[in-house]
């Protein structure tokens, strides 16, 4: 009897670890800043420094390392870093050395168990439907995300001080390893399956990955370096300093400020939800590059709103936040879904090991230098209006994309096997 096809429990799985490894860390991670300036007196530079300065430091990780591990190991080490270092930050006392060496552990975490671990997943066990296997395995991190502040971050600080809430939310990484040991499969093989649930073997299956010197020669990879970095750099930007802009247009009392970038968050997140799910779906069926291009141009557009949220007009945050929100969730989902495109599925996992932290990178200095900015003109105005150039600079640089048509690949392994034999037949 055949079996049925696994692949779409693999998204299911992956929606949890996803959500675990990422969604919890990554947004519920700024609630607590403006406990670290109370708590320290540390300044808004002070708390925003440790992402980018373990981002650069960490760069040699995803190159190096990264693609020598199956992404259930992936996963398992990542959510291993993370959990030490929310558990490192529990105990801190006031040093910025101890703050940024955690910050160097989470990234780690980050890197091996974030969108790369996930994205090389899905797609080993999808082609056809990688969009929609993409979109509700990104789900993870709307849900995941959406809740972190709220509902986890929020009451956990309530009831045990934000020290133990930090402490809770390490354990949380914990909760991936039973899935990872016991449900994951790293790809179809591993159960005598096919991608999409074939009954035979794709065509590219065993193409061998391009190098490294093939891809950093390739035009379009600097483009979508280039797109991604700036795109991400923005939406960093906003991630970070959301609460801090809140707080300055006049939202002082801590459990308004509080109940406020909860509401954000959790709109935000669960807006991103709809645009993973729309565009994972328009991306299966029209030009990703459109689809890529249109989500990166809403990012921009949509950052000014938050200039529009003060004590007397609270409700544009629903406005910007659900726009914005919906953007950002196609915005990430939608890079591997260009880069498996343009060089191949079996060459995901090298491209990535670039992309990705090239856009930690712009995830984290981006918001550093806005908080810069912001010391410098003591105010958001000027800083928000760098974040949307660098915003748009993004849209354009994927606007400039060869299209599916143009690729020569030979980019795309599912035409790479015919052209080699091709190639072997007129030598003979």
């Amino acid at each position: 009897m055949e079996k049925k096809f696994y692949g779409w429990w693999i998204t299911i799985f992956a929606f949890f670890t996803f959500g675990l490894a990422v969604g919890i860390p990554y947004y519920g991670g700024p609630f607590f800043y403006d406990y670290y300036e109370k708590a320290f007196g540390w300044k808004h530079p002070d708390v925003t420094l440790g992402f980018p300065l373990a981002a650069t430091l960490t760069l040699w990780v995803g190159p190096i390392l990264v693609h020598r591990f199956s992404p259930r190991m992936m996963i398992l080490i990542g959510t291993a870093c993370t959990a030490v270092a929310y558990v490192g930050w529990s105990q801190m006392t006031g040093s910025l050395f101890v703050y940024y060496g955690l910050w160097v552990v989470y990234v780690t975490g980050y890197i091996f168990s974030g969108p790369i671990a996930h994205q090389v997943l899905i797609s080993q066990w999808f082609r056809k439907d990688r969009g929609k296997a993409m979109a509700i395995c990104y789900l993870g991190v709307g849900v995941f995300g959406g809740i972190s502040a709220k509902y986890i971050a929020r009451p956990l600080t309530d009831a045990y001080g934000f020290q133990g809430a930090l402490l809770i939310i390490g354990g949380l990484m914990t909760l991936a390893w039973p899935i990872c040991l016991l449900l994951l499969k790293d790809k179809p093989s591993d159960m005598g399956q096919f991608p999409d649930g074939d009954t035979k073997e794709h065509a590219g299956q065993n193409v061998a990955p391009q190098s490294f010197g093939y891809l950093i020669s390739k035009p379009s990879f600097w483009l979508l370096v280039l797109g991604s970095f700036c795109s991400i750099g923005a939406i960093g930007s906003i991630n970070q300093h959301m609460k801090f802009v809140f707080k300055e247009h006049g939202f002082t009392d801590q459990n308004q400020l509080n109940d406020l970038f909860g509401n954000a968050t959790l709109c935000i997140l669960f807006s991103s939800i709809g645009g993973r799910l729309v565009m994972g779906f328009l991306a299966d069926k029209f030009s990703k590059k459109l689809v890529m291009t249109v989500t990166y141009v809403m990012v921009a557009a949509t950052i000014p709103l938050l200039l529009l949220v003060t004590p007397e007009n609270p409700y544009y945050m629903y406005v910007f936040a659900i726009l914005f929100g919906f953007g950002m969730g196609a915005d990430y989902m939608l890079i591997p879904l260009m880069a498996a495109e343009q060089f191949g599925v079996n060459t995901l996992a090298r491209a990535m090991a670039v992309i990705l932290p090239t856009d930690t990178i712009g995830q984290t200095w981006f918001p550093y230098l806005v908080s810069l900015l912001h010391e410098h003109f003591g105010g958001y105005a000027v800083a928000l209006n760098s974040v949307i150039l660098v915003a748009a600079v993004g849209a354009i640089s994927i606007m400039l994309l060869p299209s599916k048509e143009a690729v020569e690949h030979n980019d795309n392994d599912e035409t790479l096997p015919l052209q080699n034999a091709k190639r072997t037949a007129a030598k003979r």
